[in-house]
């Protein structure tokens, strides 16, 4: 329990999600993979998605699914100190949630929205875009959970 309780008080936490869709719309997948400030692996997820969605919608169906699984993981509490660095594939995504860009699909704006208020239980989240091949692991989780192969989580 110290050693959670340090962690966040002393360090961020870094994600990288992914989303993605066969077909677009079509069947989708999330995947997450949760480190702490020094690069070392917490946990990481694959999840299938029950909806058919789009590619964008499965990237923020992935952000909000990290938030739900950080909030399990480290506790209601502990995430209100909690700094998060999001690290996503999707320029889009990342501007939108980062407040540079407008949301102006009203499927989206959902989404949004669902992100919007659960940032409130955490003491900062930072979206940062960053190149398709620096997400391969989340990447691969996706894949892996469209597959129906290894580890699979509902979406909350």
């Amino acid at each position: 329990m110290f050693l959670i309780y340090f962690m966040i008080k002393n360090s961020k936490i870094i994600v990288y999600t992914d989303g993605g869709s066969r077909g677009n719309p079509g069947p989708a997948a999330v995947g997450v993979v949760v480190l702490n400030e020094s690069g070392q692996k917490l946990k990481e997820y694959g999840a299938k998605l029950e909806d058919i969605s789009t590619n964008n919608e499965a990237e923020y169906e992935a952000v909000i699914f990290a938030l739900k699984k950080l909030k399990q993981f480290f506790g209601k509490e502990k995430t209100k100190n909690l700094m998060v660095e999001f690290r996503v594939d999707s320029e889009l995504i990342a501007s939108q949630l980062a407040g540079e860009y407008k949301v102006n699909e009203e499927r989206m704006q959902v989404l949004f929205m669902k992100v919007w208020n659960l940032k409130f239980d955490f003491g900062k989240l930072i979206f940062k875009s960053i190149p398709r091949e620096a997400n391969k692991r989340a990447d691969e989780l996706v894949n892996q959970a469209l597959d129906g192969k290894g580890e699979s989580e509902k979406l909350l």
